[in-house]
């Protein structure tokens, strides 16, 4: 099996590239070997790869920035994953592409379906959900909607806040806003799983947009404070404890893009359809620690 991954410097395309090493040939790419802002590039590094399937974690993903930098966002994450789209039609493979919470506007009092009615509230949001729609127009698609990434590589939240309790004496954070930390090696493992099953059954017929998270929820206040117990636990030096973070209000930290207040996305139709069980957001963070400190 020959698997063309885009973004492999990024969170989610390093634990996939890892992860999907088992299945065959990956052929993993940065923004040196593929550029997505160039179609005509992608149309033809796909023509000379011929490419099994297609597995798009690449992303515009800089939140803030994309309010002024909107081209460049729309660019890479809504008309890169219809040219990827287009070519995966034209060679009748499957491709899996991945979105995001900020489709939504985070006003919903439960966690989101795959069904709820979409409503962006930013730029990032809304040009991810118009590379959803491209998506969505040929029929072999899994579109895998995930919120609050973080990994042992990259940049993430829970690698700021290690940062930051080493540096500073106290810390201010949001605490009104709820989701659920997923890491990119949960992400890797699913999408194996999902691999492997389309190429093991000639009629499946799963295809579409799924949630996926890890299990139960939290607010970004309270995984600060996990986060600061947990490297304290394992013998970080640090300028102070979690009683030293505080909890505020999304309006005292404004920002240029609107965050979803709820980023809670429930991942029932995932785990039925797949036949999976997903860890626990706090097992997760711990591992990915322990392999920071090792």
């Amino acid at each position: 099996m020959k698997i063309l991954l885009t973004g492999k410097d990024g969170q989610l395309g390093f634990a996939l590239h890892k992860k999907l090493a088992s299945l065959g040939e990956v052929i993993a790419t940065n923004r040196d070997m593929l550029d997505l802002i160039d179609p005509q590039a992608i149309r033809a590094f796909i023509d000379q790869t011929q490419p099994d399937i297609i597995i798009n974690p690449a992303a515009y993903t800089q939140v803030d920035k994309a309010e002024s930098e909107n081209l460049l966002a729309h660019q890479i994450n809504a008309e890169a994953p219809q040219v990827l789209t287009d070519k995966a039609s034209e060679l009748n493979i499957p491709i899996i592409h991945f979105s995001t919470d900020y489709v939504f506007d985070g006003l919903k009092h439960e966690p989101y379906l795959e069904i709820d009615k979409v409503n962006p509230q930013s730029v990032y949001g809304q040009t991810k959900w118009q590379g959803e729609e491209a998506v969505r127009q040929y029929k072999k698609h899994i579109i895998l909607r995930t919120s609050w990434v973080f990994s042992s590589h990259g940049q993430n939240f829970l690698k700021t806040i290690m940062k930051l309790i080493q540096e500073k004496t106290s810390l201010n954070v949001v605490s009104d806003q709820i989701g659920t930390p997923t890491s990119s090696e949960a992400l890797a493992d699913v999408t194996y799983h999902i691999v492997k099953t389309i190429f093991n059954d000639p009629n499946f017929k799963d295809f579409g947009t799924y949630h996926m998270t890890l299990d139960n929820e939290t607010n970004w206040y309270r995984y600060a404070c996990f986060i600061t117990d947990e490297t304290k636990r394992l013998g970080l030096q640090t300028l102070m404890t979690s009683k030293d973070i505080k909890p505020i209000l999304s309006d005292a930290y404004p920002t240029l893009a609107k965050r979803p207040m709820n980023s809670r996305l429930d991942s029932t139709k995932i785990k039925k359809t797949f036949m999976l069980e997903l860890p626990h957001w706090e097992e997760e963070v711990k591992r990915i620690l322990k392999v920071l400190f090792h």
